[in-house]
């Protein structure tokens, strides 16, 4: 089984910033990536409608023979996951917003959280954010708008910039030293944030620990690919290709798939 494909998955094509956490980490890893974005952005639907979602996508994945699935997308993750682990005999690696080591860590007690309105009013964020609220203030913002920009290849535009302007306000207003982002499509916002936020403030997103977690998996697993053989990147959206081609830097192709 260790030459079988990682599968990845997300609401569109953010979760390729989570790729590439994967592909750094683990180079001999094959992986077939889907971009939903036709059903993007998964953050305003309902739990019904984000678990079938991932449902569609997992049983597609599992169809290629995938040997682990990453769910790419902090929505499905938080609405998603517990049900998928318990009805698919494949490990599953989530994705949430990394609120633990802000709290940890801010100096200001103040951190700010940037994601879908999915993963905000989800049961799953709320029993982890309690435990670090008692300290620290936690400004959440519902980024509404951003994903379909990101969609639209839009990620650095002047749209964007006046509605980051918005969002940011009330967590700089509150001195905030740490902002989270709790959606795979907002590291791709990093140039406006960079030059939005203050320089003090310090910005992590979960693609890093989600590749970690992935290889610690396929350890235990016994899952992890021992062949190094250049690997084989798989990517199908049921939407456009030229903006995810764009994001891969033109490095892997591309295809459309219905699904």
């Amino acid at each position: 089984m260790s030459t079988q494909p990682i599968g990845i998955f997300d609401s569109g094509i953010g979760g390729t910033s989570v790729f590439k956490e994967i592909e750094a980490l683990l180079p001999f890893e094959n992986t077939i990536y889907l971009a939903d974005s036709a059903n993007a952005p998964y953050g305003n639907k309902s739990a019904e409608e984000i678990l079938n979602l991932s449902i569609k996508n997992t049983e597609l994945l599992i169809s290629r023979n995938c040997k682990l699935i990453v769910v790419a997308c902090n929505t499905a993750t938080t609405n998603a996951i517990k049900t998928l682990r318990t009805s698919y005999n494949v490990p599953f690696i989530g994705i949430e917003p990394a609120i633990k080591p802000a709290s940890l860590n801010s100096k200001t007690k103040a951190v700010g959280i940037l994601a879908t309105k999915g993963t905000l009013t989800s049961q799953l964020f709320h029993e982890t954010t309690n435990v670090y609220k008692k300290d620290v203030h936690v400004i959440e913002q519902i980024g509404d708008g951003i994903v379909p920009l990101i969609e639209a290849g839009k990620a650095t535009s002047s749209e964007m910039k006046d509605l980051l302007k918005v969002y940011l306000k009330p967590m700089i207003d509150a001195n905030i030293d740490y902002l989270v982002l709790g959606c795979t499509h907002y590291p791709y916002l990093m140039p406006l944030l960079l030059e939005l936020l203050p320089h003090n403030v310090k910005i992590i997103d979960s693609g890093e620990a989600v590749a970690r977690q992935t290889k610690a998996v396929l350890e235990q697993q016994h899952l992890l690919n021992t062949h190094t053989t250049k690997a084989t990147h798989q990517f199908y959206t049921n939407a456009t290709v030229e903006i995810i081609q764009t994001l891969l830097n033109e490095k892997y192709p591309v295809d459309y798939l219905k699904f």
